[in-house]
């Protein structure tokens, strides 16, 4: 789908009624926007650019795109393990994280899984939702929470859409995957059992981190996400998000030597074909490469949403899941509703993408080819 003037002249004119008159208004244009109808007296394309040329913060433009207002709420954490902050720097910059260590870590090798959270999100909020410390006391592993700061987004979202932060040993890569190496190096971490997923702009940056350093993460797990480097910039990203067409840039080479398109690792992926903030056209590009469409099962639980489920493999041998979930907005399935974007009534997305995680452990030091 081609991202035209007149659309992106609409989400100018959203983030503005944003500012000035709230979520309602914001709400009003996108509408609007969606139904192919122009706002009158909206801003011009150019806008999106700021005095010096760059393109205007996706945070910004993010934040209209059918999102609620954000809601301060006391977050509440499952566990029974030690949760504390920790902080990483790197020529990069410096973030802090939270580290789930579970009551049952008793010095030996344990899985860690890294969890990127979405706009607006933080590190508490993003583990209540998820409930993934729950996860961590039934499977005896380790969870890391890497924080955006709103100095690197205003919405605290990770900057998946720009080139710097698409990048092996560079920008915002760099700092997960020292973080990760952090966790391994204060903690006992089985090193062929380390995972990284991710919800929305998060599972978007899970998906640049399995890319670019299949080396470290044996598997990924990407919740309503995007693909690697399925933009360069604003106008890109918003096209990439309503569904438009890759821009050519996912065949570039991902900065160790290895073509984007290949599979290197294992990789789940949830999407709701509801949702209006990521298009689920997304989830069937994050899996290309894993072979022709395998037979669909269907899934259903008593008060849950349906699931149709694919399991593809790679002619390399590589696996892959896709769980398309019927009905189902923006919002990790199966979470809790003492998170932000929480879904209840979808399947437990935490719960299946662990078994997908501790199903496949890294076979060796060598990236599959």
């Amino acid at each position: 789908m081609k991202l035209n003037e007149g659309f992106l002249d609409s989400m100018t004119e959203a983030f503005a009624r944003f500012r000035t008159g709230g979520p309602a208004e914001a709400t009003e244009v996108i509408q609007r926007a969606l139904r192919g109808e122009r706002m009158g007296g909206a801003p011009t394309t150019r806008e999106l650019f700021d005095a010096e040329h760059q393109p205007m913060r996706f945070a910004d433009i993010l934040e209209t795109l059918g999102r609620a207002p954000v809601i301060e709420r006391a977050p509440v954490v499952e566990g029974r393990g030690h949760f504390s902050t920790r902080s990483y720097a790197n020529a990069a910059g410096q973030r802090n994280y939270k580290l789930y260590v579970p009551s049952g870590y008793q010095n030996e090798p344990l899985p860690l899984v890294v969890m990127l959270h979405g706009c607006t999100q933080n590190a508490d909020d993003f583990a209540a939702g998820t409930q993934m410390n729950a996860q961590a006391e039934q499977h005896n592993c380790i969870i890391a929470y890497p924080i955006q700061p709103q100095g690197a987004n205003p919405s605290k979202c990770w900057n998946w859409f720009s080139p710097s932060d698409q990048q092996h040993d560079r920008g915002e890569p760099s700092l997960i995957a020292g973080i990760t190496r952090d966790v391994m190096a204060s903690h006992r971490v089985d090193p062929k059992r380390v995972y990284v997923a991710g919800l929305s702009a998060g599972g978007a940056m899970a998906a640049i981190m399995l890319r670019t350093y299949p080396e470290l993460y044996a598997a990924a797990g990407v919740h309503s996400g995007l693909p690697y480097a399925s933009a360069h910039d604003l106008p890109s990203a918003l096209a990439a998000m309503r569904g438009g067409k890759p821009n050519g840039t996912r065949r570039r080479d991902n900065g160790n030597g290895l073509s984007a398109d290949e599979p290197k690792r294992p990789l789940i992926v949830f999407h709701g074909d509801a949702d209006a903030t990521v298009h689920a056209s997304n989830a069937t590009e994050l899996v290309r490469g894993f072979g022709v469409d395998a037979p669909a099962e269907r899934k259903a639980l008593a008060g849950r949403r349906e699931s149709t489920v694919k399991r593809l493999t790679s002619d390399c041998g590589v696996d892959a899941e896709l769980w398309t979930i019927h009905g189902a907005p923006h919002a990790w399935a199966g979470g809790s509703q003492h998170g932000s974007y929480t879904d209840p009534a979808g399947p437990d997305a935490s719960a299946e993408m662990m078994r997908f995680f501790l199903a496949h452990p890294r076979r060796s030091n060598s990236i599959a080819r």
